[in-house]
């Protein structure tokens, strides 16, 4: 049996201080490992080190600074160009529509002249359901997704982003939204609300007009 005097309190709290690092020390290696196996996970191998480990990281961060900083930059121009372009500035009044979406609508569609009707704009954007007929009975099943991907999901997020505040709003459209809430999945309605603000974004193009949201039917 082996013995030991009595510590004071300065060497109890240097114990305490050591049990502490390793304790962290631990968490960091935990960590590390984490960080290491997702980046495995998605093709970027890092060598046993802290110090690799950090330059890795290092070295994506840095890059990923570099790409929001190329982006912001591009936002900017697209933010000038929706304030000079008459057309993208009326497309900005739609809830849902930002500088971002209304120059690259404007961009892809100009006057939106070669469609018929709003539902024209949406069908080619891929917004409208696809018909499958059984037994002389027509279904309505999922968006046919046609067209341009990137203009149909920026409007499927810009939907997303404004259907909250719609759904609230005591207008003919917020009470559209909450009778849809009602009955479908949110996921339905954010692309039947996308659908919608392509047919206004037609009919703003087409007449010249600025959004209005219109008023509920007493």
């Amino acid at each position: 049996m082996r013995f030991v005097e009595l510590k004071s309190e300065e060497q109890l709290d240097i114990q305490t201080l050591h049990r502490v690092r390793d304790r962290l020390v631990g968490e960091r290696t935990s960590l590390t490992n984490q960080i290491r196996s997702l980046l495995l996970e998605r093709g970027h191998t890092a060598a046993q080190g802290h110090g690799r480990l950090r330059r890795l990281i290092e070295d994506m961060r840095t890059r990923w600074d570099d790409l929001d900083r190329r982006i912001a930059a591009f936002d900017a121009e697209f933010a000038a160009m929706a304030r000079t372009d008459d057309r993208a500035r009326r497309l900005t009044s739609i809830p849902g529509i930002v500088a971002l979406n209304a120059t690259a609508l404007v961009a892809a569609v100009g006057g939106a002249a070669t469609f018929g009707k709003g539902r024209d704009l949406a069908a080619w954007l891929g917004l409208v359901p696809r018909q499958v007929t059984t037994g002389g009975r027509p279904r309505l099943m999922g968006i046919t997704k046609r067209g341009s991907r990137y203009l149909r999901k920026m409007l499927i997020q810009g939907a997303r982003s404004a259907m909250p505040s719609l759904a609230k709003t005591d207008t003919a459209l917020g009470s559209w939204l909450r009778g849809l809430l009602a009955r479908s999945h949110p996921n339905v309605a954010v692309v039947a609300l996308a659908a919608k603000m392509a047919r206004t974004v037609w009919a703003l193009l087409r007449h010249g007009r600025i959004y209005q949201a219109e008023a509920r039917p007493a």
